[in-house]
């Protein structure tokens, strides 16, 4: 018996989500342009239509959170340029596009020079944060740049005096719509930066198309902004609205009347501040005044009458003379003893004085060298008796005196002290103890 195995299975459910998951996944948003037809607006609030041409169509679904930015009534027939995401309805299985974005066919063209010159803005630094300027923190002078026909100019005018009564407005008159309208703008910018009246300025126009705005999506405008000297507010529009000049201009505001709320505070407010400061600085110089008052009361106890003052310091002037003598007669007696011991030093330092001592010190060493003279005569004389002593001992004269004799060769001197050194008829010289004999040699003997 051969079995088979059934081949897996999916439920039409499943089938729908995985192919509703899959171009939700695989698809980007994409930009449509097509007819409006078979549209339907139910109380939810949500919108469903098909889009067509001449060849297909298909469904479409603008849910309320989405189609509540459109600024124009949808309806059969229009022709419409929308953004939207490509999607499934999985009960029926039905093939759709869910829209978040919606705008006349016309507009599409403005839309793509918006996003341009957007793009080229941005990259230039023109919306940076950095060169945003920061507003007065109370302007005194508002200049309006708008249009003096319709409800945006009174509105603007009704808020700023009924907020702050005081604070100045002028207005710049604009087109804000048609051809006219970039230079007209460009020309009030300017002119309210020529004149500097101002504190501030609000560029502003009411709601409308993406084509009525447009003069606000100019580049022109958004360079006159860029480079104005005063800070400026953009107001164009409602609140879903943004502009180029919203994001050049140094704040946006999402209404005119919002935008002349911001640059002018609340009078009730302001006063409040006012009575409030005005209390502290009662305050103040009220607890200044007590604390003057109560200096000044110390300063009139501490001041004395002239009269006393004078003889106060007169009793001063006593101490100061009595000290003075005490010092003049202390440093008189230093003087007078450092004199004395001066005179004594002089008269130590004398010639006469000194001339005795010298003499003094002479008579003593003459003495000394008398007396040592006179025992180093003494001691050279015993030393010489000693010597003398001593050589007569060994003197010749001696041996003589006991018998002896000197022969000494009569013509030479030489002393004979051998027979061999004589010959016969040789004359000799014979020394005694007392005188001497001269003789010749006759006859020579030997002693052996």
């Amino acid at each position: 018996m051969t079995m088979t195995t059934a081949p897996a299975c999916l439920s039409v459910s499943a089938l729908n989500r995985l192919v509703k998951t899959c171009l939700e996944t695989n698809f980007p948003a994409i930009w449509l342009e097509g007819e409006v037809s078979n549209f339907k607006h139910y109380p939810s609030g949500h919108m469903y239509f098909k889009l067509k041409d001449k060849d297909a169509q298909v469904n479409c679904v603008f849910f309320a959170g989405a189609n509540r930015l459109c600024r124009f009534k949808l309806e059969d027939g229009l022709h419409i340029r929308v953004r939207a995401k490509i999607s499934l309805y999985p009960e029926r299985g039905d093939y759709q596009l869910i829209i978040d974005v919606a705008e006349a066919a016309g507009d599409g063209a403005l839309r793509l020079a918006f996003e341009r010159l957007q793009a080229k803005l941005r990259e230039e630094g023109l919306f940076d944060a950095s060169r945003k300027r920061p507003l007065p923190a109370l302007s005194r002078t508002v200049g309006l740049i708008t249009s003096t026909q319709g409800a945006v100019v009174k509105d603007m005018v009704t808020t700023l005096k009924r907020r702050f009564p005081a604070i100045g407005i002028i207005i710049y008159p604009a087109q804000v719509q048609g051809l006219a309208a970039v230079p007209s703008l460009v020309m009030a910018i300017q002119t309210a930066n020529l004149r500097m009246e101002c504190d501030v300025l609000i560029v502003a126009r009411g709601g409308g198309s993406l084509e009525d705005l447009q003069a606000f999506n100019d580049e022109q405008v958004a360079r006159a902004i860029a480079h104005a000297s005063l800070p400026i507010i953009s107001a164009v529009g409602h609140e879903t609205d943004v502009t180029i000049a919203d994001l050049v201009a140094d704040l946006r505001a999402p209404t005119p009347t919002a935008a002349a709320e911001l640059v002018s505070p609340q009078v009730t407010e302001w006063l409040a501040n006012i009575q409030a400061m005005q209390v502290k600085l009662i305050k103040a110089l009220t607890q200044q005044l007590r604390s003057l008052a109560v200096n000044l009361s110390h300063m009139q106890a501490r001041l004395k009458h002239p009269g006393q003052r004078l003889l106060e310091q007169g009793q001063q002037l006593d101490q100061f003379w009595q000290r003075l003598c005490q010092a003049w007669q202390l440093s008189a007696h230093r003087w007078q003893l450092a004199l004395v011991q001066q005179q004594h030093a002089l008269q130590h330092l004398s010639p006469q004085t000194q001339l005795e001592t010298l003499q003094q010190q002479l008579q003593g060493h003459l003495q000394q060298l008398k007396h040592h003279m006179l025992a180093r005569c003494q001691q050279y004389r015993l030393m010489w008796e000693g010597k003398v002593a001593e050589l007569d001992v060994l003197s010749p004269l001696q041996t003589l005196a006991r018998g002896y004799s000197i022969t000494t060769d009569a013509a030479s001197g030489k002393v004979i002290t051998s027979s061999e050194q004589v010959s016969a008829g040789q004359a000799l010289q014979i020394r005694l103890a007392k005188g001497a004999v001269s003789c010749h040699v006759d006859t020579l003997t030997s002693l052996s």
